[in-house]
């Protein structure tokens, strides 16, 4: 299906996006990405964020990391 293909390669350029960014491994990064609710939300048609930018998912997705950080650092 060319959706599907479509948000695959929409995937690889945030994954390599965050990979860049973070200074970490794809690996790292894959696992990342599709560890957060950002991930989940791309994957929802309804939530609209397949049309956002790629370089605004990975700020999506660096913001909810720290942010986790942050809280799991409170506890």
């Amino acid at each position: 299906m060319l959706q599907d293909s479509l948000l695959w390669t929409k995937i690889g350029r945030i994954v390599a996006r965050l990979s860049e960014q973070l200074n970490i491994s794809s690996e790292q990064a894959f696992d990342l990405f599709y560890t957060s609710k950002t991930c989940q939300s791309l994957h929802q048609p309804e939530s609209g964020l397949y049309l956002y930018g790629d370089l605004y998912i990975v700020d999506e997705v660096i913001m909810e990391m720290r942010l986790l950080q942050s809280c799991n650092r409170r506890k």
